[in-house]
């Protein structure tokens, strides 16, 4: 029998044989609290059988179906999404595959709808120095994820880029009162740089993502942006892959700030993990203005999958009944108060940072100069393999240029006794890998 690589490239890799709970079991017995939601995507936890059962049933009356038609379980998920989740301006739904093709949609989205009105010269799209929004050739470009694009610059698009708001490491210095200004003014040179009727969108994450590990901006930031959004007709499209569905402890993690973006994409939380499933949310003038126009928004072969719905209508509707983003929030203050405990005077580590069951950890070779370790020593990589090694598994961010990050999105069912492991064992990596080092 021909021998097949898995995973594509070779490098360490590990059997999970089952998942419950919080829980991973690998193929020894061995019990592995999930810290990380696998790649901050469990947010129900593990093993929930009422949403094995959806996912069967769908399967059992649909194999497939074109993505424009109409199911039970794709209702169940709009009924579900309607009434419990969406903001109430956005009224267009899109369905795909994953985040990457949700982002690649919204942003195809942006553009058709500045051709609909009009605007013809509108075909940028302006992205941010720290970020993440796919694998596709478009949606890699747009992000500022440098360790992702080795191999590729020469073939990828172009788009103009600013800098993301870096609170720690901002130039005019750390946590600085005018931080928030500084990023904004930043935005708006770029914009006028670029020529005000050149740009279709603005895309970005809330709070940064895993390239940052759960960087948040300044609290004047964001409305600041809308603000500058909508005086030059920039439409802003929320990353909310990571963020959204209770992840943060709000709904969607812009709702930290009283904005409104025109296009909302997710992934990840959306089915929980139980099918792959990605969700771009528009306002009504958007939609109306592309339908008019008569321009295709053109669906993924496997968007809404009838199965990946019912999982989806399923874990929003658990999410609802066990008040779990609730949870999320109360839960992710225990954990960002058990993690302040651990590593605020910690020599190594710059800041502890996050909302809600989102949280990170940046490390450093001296906490006073914020001097990075050098990339070779490959610190975040070795933490999270300590961390496997005492029975907890983190998520390891960065983008090379930032880096040594090691981040946490446990099932929001996490209880407090497993925060404290997931932050004991966390500091114990950590003094581990500096010690070794």
């Amino acid at each position: 029998m021909q021998k097949l690589g898995w995973p594509f490239l070779a490098g360490r890799n590990i059997t999970i044989n089952k998942a419950d709970g919080v829980y991973l079991y690998d193929d020894r017995g061995r019990e592995i609290i999930d810290a990380a939601g696998g790649a901050i995507v469990a947010n129900v936890g593990h093993g929930r059988d009422r949403v094995v059962e959806a996912v069967a049933e769908a399967t059992r009356q649909h194999s497939y179906v074109v993505p424009p038609w109409l199911t039970p379980s794709r209702q169940a998920m709009l009924d579900v999404l309607g009434e419990h989740w969406l903001p109430d301006h956005l009224t267009r739904v899109h369905c795909t595959s994953g985040g990457t093709e949700a982002n690649e949609a919204a942003m195809k989205i942006a553009l058709h709808y500045q051709q609909a009105i009009g605007e013809a010269n509108r075909t940028k799209i302006i992205g941010r120095s720290i970020s993440y929004h796919g694998t596709t050739l478009a949606t890699a470009s747009i992000s500022g994820h440098p360790n992702r694009k080795h191999g590729l610059l020469g073939a990828l698009p172009k788009f103009p880029e600013v800098a993301s708001p870096y609170p720690l490491r901002c130039p005019l210095g750390s946590y600085h009162p005018n931080a928030g200004q500084y990023y904004v003014d930043l935005l708006e040179d770029i914009i006028v740089s670029e020529g005000p009727q050149s740009i279709a969108g603005f895309l970005a994450e809330p709070i940064i993502g895993s390239s940052g590990g759960a960087i948040t901006p300044p609290d004047d930031y964001w409305p600041a942006v809308t603000d500058l959004c909508s005086r030059y007709g920039v439409l802003l499209i929320m990353d909310e892959v990571m963020t959204g569905f209770g992840r943060t402890g709000k709904k969607f993690g812009h709702q930290h700030w009283q904005i409104e973006p025109d296009i909302l994409v997710s992934g990840k939380g959306l089915a929980g993990g139980y099918a792959p499933l990605g969700g771009v949310f528009a306002s009504e003038k958007i939609g109306l203005a592309i339908e008019e126009a008569n321009y295709p928004v053109m669906f993924n072969t496997f968007g809404a999958h009838p199965a990946a719905c019912a999982a989806a209508a399923e874990v929003l509707s658990i999410m609802v009944e066990e008040q779990l983003v609730q949870r999320s929030a109360s839960m992710g203050d225990y954990l960002h108060q058990q993690l302040h405990a651990a590593f605020d005077q910690h020599p190594n580590v710059a800041e502890v940072r996050g909302k809600g069951l989102f949280a990170a950890i940046e490390i450093v070779a001296d906490r006073e100069s914020l001097e990075k370790f050098d990339i070779d020593l490959q610190v975040s990589g070795r933490v999270v393999a300590s961390g496997l090694k005492h029975g907890v598994f983190y998520y390891g961010g960065g983008t090379g240029e930032v880096r040594d990050i090691v981040c946490m999105g446990p099932p929001f069912i996490v209880s407090e006794s497993q925060c404290d492991q997931i932050v004991s064992v966390l500091r114990q990596s950590v003094d581990e890998v500096i010690e070794a080092i």
